[in-house]
């Protein structure tokens, strides 16, 4: 029985070798070591991702700060910045971030706004020309449950806002189980790419005029939640400019919008100008300054900078009083002149 034994022991040894060394060939071929597997250069790679995804909010130095598009109950998007977990394919997981779920509603339940990405919608691939900036992206076939024309067109600017937001990314294109549909469910044209427009357009654009956008506030009553909202406006000027967004902003919101803004009534805008990266406002009060100026005059910073943050190259604001700065008009408070990062952090 020893002998035996000994016999064995050797054997057993013998084919353990060579399970581990046809394990390790097995693994190096998956792993792409074999060049049969290597995709062509030209092509771009879909990376899958039909795994669940639970929707989770972490708080530690492994998330990324990430604008995320919800709406409200006007059906305006809303940008959002939420922190979500750091991860290679960051973008598509910014996208399963918005897709509609019982723990989504019940994170975003204080703010009174709602996801954009129909319910039980998987990502299935992304795939980004670095060369060109377009984005593939490909949705399971539930994202065509939209319920209306309205909630069709916030679907494809939440998307591409949202993608856009990646350096990255200058457009999109929507496919459904890896083809492309011509048109979705309510009409809308989606065998074209979608580029960053447009966004909670009022009003009709007028060909060979230009058009701006403008920051206005959002409250959801029943929650005490505000929230500021991008307003596409259409102008008569010829080129989008400064002075005309916010000559709309101190105008007020649009008819048929419950918005409003952080410009007081009685207060006017006179001009704007721009040196060494500040836009130097100048307003002017009809009465004398409130007890709280400190508080109205930087909530009027944010919301300007806000609507100033699309012109390039602008990073701060400074107000001026009749042409004064704010000391030469008797008024020693501390402003947040800083073009705000994100309208909304939540």
């Amino acid at each position: 029985m020893y002998y035996k034994n000994k016999l064995l022991i050797p054997v057993l040894a013998i084919i353990l070798v060579l399970a581990v060394g046809l394990s390790l060939k097995l693994r190096g071929s998956k792993d792409g070591d074999d060049s049969s597997f290597l995709p062509d250069a030209d092509e771009i790679e879909i990376i899958r991702s039909d795994e669940d995804y639970d929707f989770e909010i972490a708080d530690d130095d492994s998330m990324r700060e990430t604008v995320l598009y919800f709406k409200d109950k006007q059906g305006l998007l809303v940008p959002v910045m939420r922190r979500i977990p750091w991860e290679e394919g960051i973008a598509k997981l910014a996208l399963r971030n918005m897709v509609d779920s019982p723990e989504l509603r019940e994170s975003l339940s204080s703010t009174g706004l709602s996801p954009i990405i129909p319910q039980g919608t998987k990502i299935l691939g992304m795939a980004i020309d670095p060369e060109t900036g377009l984005c593939k992206v490909d949705f399971s076939r539930e994202v065509l449950n939209v319920e209306s024309k309205k909630d069709e067109e916030n679907l494809i600017n939440g998307v591409v806002y949202t993608l856009t937001e990646f350096p990255t990314i200058n457009e999109v294109q929507f496919l459904v189980e890896g083809e492309s549909v011509p048109v979705f469910t309510h009409g809308t044209d989606t065998s074209k790419t979608f580029k960053r427009e447009n966004i909670n357009l009022a009003g009709d654009l007028i060909e060979g005029a230009s058009k701006v956008m403008v920051y206005f506030k959002g409250k959801d009553y029943e929650e005490n939640f505000e929230y500021y909202v991008p307003v596409t406006i259409p102008t008569l000027a010829p080129v989008p400019n400064m002075y005309t967004a916010l000559e709309l902003l101190f105008d007020g919101p649009p008819a048929g919008l419950d918005l409003s803004s952080d410009i007081p009534e009685g207060v006017n805008f006179h001009g704007v100008d721009v040196s060494g990266g500040t836009a130097y406002v100048d307003i002017s009060f009809d009465y004398d300054y409130p007890e709280d100026v400190e508080v109205v005059l930087n909530g009027m910073v944010r919301n300007i900078g806000l609507t100033l943050s699309q012109f390039t190259d602008i990073q701060e604001v400074e107000l001026l009083v009749d042409g004064k700065t704010l000391e030469e008009a008797g008024l020693d408070i501390y402003i947040n002149e800083s073009i705000p990062t994100f309208a909304n952090v939540y």
